[in-house]
């Protein structure tokens, strides 16, 4: 008798999800909307020394919202909650050398300061992200790289901030 392989995969595909469906999965994603509601207002502050990079964390922080908690950005006077997000100055330390001592990788580390606000409870959270990148041997940090390295990091920090909240809603 001879065994057929899509058979086969076939049944650990159904056992599986029976397991995944049985155990009471659920997405992270899920916690952290109860937590933050389904409509949000993003509010980023300008920073006067590098005003350019308050724009680039504006449009990480808007599709993070979206992508992540699968919620819609509205006006603050129809939101749930409001995140006020607040940017430190990058910073750049290098991380690898060349043989001749150049530097040919650094890594971007910025931090977000988050206030979230919604229905009489107020709370910051701290998030930190980095993001690792190669340069030319002594060449300076070019702006599309520097740009790159902020809106990479700020998706990593927003992530962390969704790790924070998703853990908040998984206790509620």
């Amino acid at each position: 008798m001879k065994k057929h392989p899509h058979f086969l995969k076939l049944v650990t595909f159904i056992v599986s999800l029976l397991l995944a469906s049985g155990c009471g999965y659920k997405p992270s994603s899920k916690y952290a909307r109860s937590v933050i509601g389904s409509k949000i207002h993003t509010h980023v502050v300008i920073s006067a020394l590098d005003p350019q990079n308050t724009v680039l964390i504006k449009d990480a922080v808007d599709s993070a919202i979206v992508e992540i908690f699968h919620a819609s950005l509205t006006d603050k006077s129809h939101a749930d909650t409001t995140l006020n997000f607040s940017l430190t100055p990058p910073s750049y330390s290098p991380i690898q050398y060349n043989a001749q001592g150049y530097i040919i990788a650094y890594r971007a580390k910025i931090v977000l300061k988050i206030a979230r606000e919604s229905k009489n409870i107020k709370k910051t959270y701290t998030a930190r992200g980095t993001y690792d990148f190669s340069v030319v041997p002594n060449a300076v940090i070019t702006d599309q790289e520097r740009f790159d390295a902020i809106k990479f990091s700020a998706i990593k920090a927003i992530a962390s901030f969704v790790a924070q909240v998703s853990a908040e809603g998984s206790q509620l």
